[in-house]
Formats: C-alpha cells, structure tokens, sequence
C-alpha cells in the first residue's frame, strides 16, 4: 500500500515538473525578446512553480512512505498540496491568456513610447538635413499610429527646414557667382551656377543663372564699347587701348572684323605720338626720358618701323643717361 502511494505521489509530482519546466523556459526565451516584445511574467511563474515543486516533493515523500498512523496526515498534506496545485493551476491559465492579447493590444501598451521615439527620430533626421528619411517617418506617424494633424505638422517643418536650407545655398551661391562676375571670371561664375544647378534641380531662379551670367557678360561688354568709342572721341588713345586689351576678350571674330580699321587708326596715331616724344626727348637731351620711351616703343609695338630704329639708338641713349652729363647724340 505504502509502494503505491509513494508510487502515485512520484508520478504525479514528476508530472507536475514537467509543466513547471516547461513554464519555466517559455518564461527564459519571453525574457531575452527585444522590447516591446520582453515579459518576465512567465518566467517569474516557472520560477514560482519549480520551488513550490521542489519543496513539497520530499514532504509528499516522506508522508506517503508512512505507516497507517501517519496516513491520515499524509491525506491531509496531499489535500493542502492539491489545493496548491490547483492554485498554481489558475496562475498558469492567467499567465496563458496574457500572453494570448493581440499584437495589437501589445501595440497599443507600448504606443506612447513609440510614439515618442519616432518624434525624436524625425527631429534628429531634420538635423542631419536627411528630409527624405524624415518624411518617412512622417508618413509612419499618420498609418501606424493614426496622428494625422502631428503628421501633417511634422512634414510642413520638413518642407520649411529644406527650403530655409535651400535657399540660405541658392544665395551664398549667388554671391560667389557675384563676386566672379565682378571680377570677370566668367567660366568661374558658369561652373558655380551648374552646381547650383544640380543641387537644386528645379528651381527657376537657379536655372536661369547661366542665362543671367550671359546677360550680365552682355552689358559689361557694351560698357567697355561704349568707354572705347567715348575714349576715341576725348582723343584720349592711351585710355581707348587699355580699354581695348579687355575688350578683346570679348569681342567675336565679326565684331573684331568691323573694328579692324579703327583700331589700325588708333595704333597709327600711337605710335606717332611716341614717334614725337621720343624724338623731342632726344632732341632736348633728356636721356632717361628718351630710353623710357624708346623701350615703351619696343615693347608695344615690336614689328613697327619706329620700333628698329629706336632699338639702333637705345644703346647710346643707356649710356648717355648714365652719363653726368650727356652730349647729344
């Protein structure tokens, strides 16, 4: 009789292990899940379940292994043990309904937190200028969580950052291409508007920068005409042929063409002038006048006439102005 019920005590008990056990590790591989999905509830059952098991096995043990004086004892702790296990019972239903809920019941405990978490990934997106992303997460906010007004909010401070970002570029941008076309580096100024250009595709005011570059080109080249023309008619030559050298750059090959006789005219009566001061200054023994105007001659106009002969002469003109004082030559 004794064998038996030992028999039957061992048997359910190990029964009962097995559930325990079996809570126990659901309860380890809930635990180790990434939140939001983690829950210690079923592991703290197991843990529950396994200590209750293990303390009461030995008692059920050693009562039921008595004699017939302590059976009626023993009737007594399996009574209390039953009651136990009945207890354990309605915990472990509990603890199965909860990991029943919905993932959407799961979405709705953990949504403020999300909530909150895509707020801060959407600001910090902003910040790193990443417009796309943030939209994104924009969109998220209004089909996952339903917030449609914070959404909209959210995507209006997208679109207002850019275009503040966009433009404060479009402008530095336009002040380099300023300060190029000041400067007439026109070719500097284009290749600041083709990056504006595939920065911003798009924009009007950037795509018509290269158009822009051109006219103000235009008009610096008209104005450099018309200081040439207003030059020739003050006979003032020494100014009409440096405003000449950057005309040139300017002009195409019609445009040269139609010019050819003025400019001839204008080189003639140059180098007449140069013709007489250099004559003048030598005849006044002004020796260190002569030379500088002698070697003005040469390097201006190499291939004229007066060119060879004051290179005969700027020898003897380097040695009188050396000289104390210089005999004529």
């Amino acid at each position: 009789m004794d064998k038996r019920n030992t028999a039957s005590v061992n048997w359910m008990y190990a029964v009962v292990l097995l559930v325990a056990l079996a809570v126990f590790g659901v309860g380890i591989f809930l635990a180790v899940q990434p939140a939001p999905q983690r829950d210690w509830t079923m592991l703290a059952a197991g843990c529950v379940a396994l200590v209750l098991v293990l303390t009461t096995w030995p008692l059920a043990i050693a009562h039921s292994a008595s004699n017939d004086v302590t059976l009626k004892r023993s009737e007594e702790i399996t009574t209390a043990l039953n009651d136990r296990l009945q207890a354990m019972s309605v915990v472990l239903n509990e603890i199965n309904e909860a990991q029943l809920l919905s993932d959407r019941a799961k979405a709705v405990a953990y949504r403020e937190k999300d909530r909150e978490a895509l707020r801060r990934a959407i600001r910090e997106d902003i910040a790193k200028r990443d417009y796309e992303a943030a939209m994104v997460l924009a969109n998220e906010m209004e089909s996952l969580f339903g917030y449609k007004q914070e959404a909209m909010k959210f995507r209006e401070e997208v679109f207002r950052h850019q275009e503040e970002v966009f433009r404060r570029q479009i402008n530095e941008g336009l002040g380099v291409i300023d300060r190029h076309c000041r400067a007439e580096a026109w070719s500097d100024a284009l290749r600041e508007a083709e990056r504006l250009m595939a920065l911003h595709k798009g924009d009007p005011q950037v795509m018509n920068l290269p158009q822009d570059i051109e006219n103000r080109r235009q008009n610096h080249k008209k104005q450099l005409v018309d200081s040439f023309h207003d030059a020739l008619q003050r006979k003032d030559n020494d100014g009409a042929i440096e405003i000449l050298k950057k005309l040139d750059l300017y002009l195409t090959r019609a445009e040269a063409d139609a010019m050819q006789d003025t400019v001839r005219n204008l080189f003639k009566e140059k180098i007449n002038d140069l013709r007489t001061q250099f004559a003048l200054a030598v005849q006044d023994h002004r020796w260190q006048e002569s030379v500088r105007i002698g070697e003005m001659i040469v390097r201006d106009f190499p291939n004229s006439g007066i060119a060879r002969e004051v290179k005969e002469k700027l020898d003897t003109l380097r040695q009188r102005a050396a000289e104390p004082q210089g005999a004529a030559v």
